[in-house]
């Protein structure tokens, strides 16, 4: 009876102590932006990110970036250990999301990484979009009712997905506005030029449409857009609370989706 009364204790024991042990961390989520030369654009990206943290205090979040602002993706990577999930703050498909990203993560074999897809398309960004065109009529004493028509300023890419991604963000946003024409237009790669889509919407007689800058952050592309506008020019998504919620809304995702490993998992939208 002693034996078995004292083998039951040493079973109890070690439960407890088993409930007693704290759950292992969350994977760190690897925010990563483009980089820019404009001093905005890092002081952007820290806002936004400090907005993810306050709604997963939790969940440690880095920054890295591609180019052109430290800290790069290779060092950030390389300073981390266990279990990560890498998030674009690129808004569609291209080049960056399919191959830069990708091959940096594989050169740091020592994580267990998933990659998650970019924040575009999604409807958190047509609201985010929206608000920053109200925000931008508000300062100009614009009326505040919808605009006569939009033109949705991105980057650009020659990767085919990368307009169908902005085309499908146009469609959101005219869908947000109640059915305004939302042209896209680039600054860089195929596709329209911003100022092709603005003398589109002209010629739809409207003459003075705004433009949407479909960007994260400040930089040159954002601001040679908004210097085209002959009407209203949004500022970028920058901080707002829906590309937050959205950031962490990929890094959901791609934890959801596949088991982490030693070889990067790409995890699309």
């Amino acid at each position: 009876m002693n034996r078995i009364t004292a083998q039951l204790h040493t079973q109890l024991s070690r439960r407890g102590r088993s409930a007693r042990r704290p759950a292992p961390p969350p994977p760190t989520l690897v925010a990563v932006a483009h980089g820019s030369r404009d001093p905005r654009a890092l002081r952007t990206v820290t806002a936004l990110l400090d907005r993810v943290r306050a709604l997963r205090p939790e969940v440690p979040v880095r920054l890295g970036h591609i180019e052109l602002n430290e800290p790069l993706l290779t060092d950030t990577l390389a300073a981390l250990r266990g279990d990560v999930v890498v998030v674009p703050l690129l808004l569609g498909r291209g080049h960056h999301t399919k191959r830069d990203i990708p091959a940096t993560v594989a050169a740091a074999p020592h994580l267990r990484a998933r990659i998650a897809g970019p924040l575009g398309p999604h409807p958190l960004l047509a609201e985010a979009l929206h608000t920053r065109l109200a925000e931008a009529a508000a300062r100009s004493g614009a009326p505040t009712t919808a605009p006569g028509g939009v033109v949705l300023a991105a980057a650009g890419s020659n990767d085919p997905d990368a307009a169908l991604d902005t085309a499908r963000t146009a469609e959101l946003l005219s869908a947000r506005l109640g059915g305004v024409p939302v042209l896209p237009g680039h600054a860089s790669g195929t596709g329209p030029r911003v100022s092709e889509a603005l003398r589109a919407l002209a010629g739809l007689g409207h003459e003075r449409a705004a433009v949407a800058s479909y960007f994260t952050a400040p930089g040159r592309f954002a601001s040679q857009c908004a210097d085209a506008a002959p009407g209203i020019a949004a500022a970028p998504l920058g901080a707002h609370p829906a590309v937050a919620r959205l950031v962490l809304h990929r890094y959901e995702q791609a934890l959801a989706s596949a088991p982490l490993s030693h070889e990067a998992v790409t995890v699309g939208v």
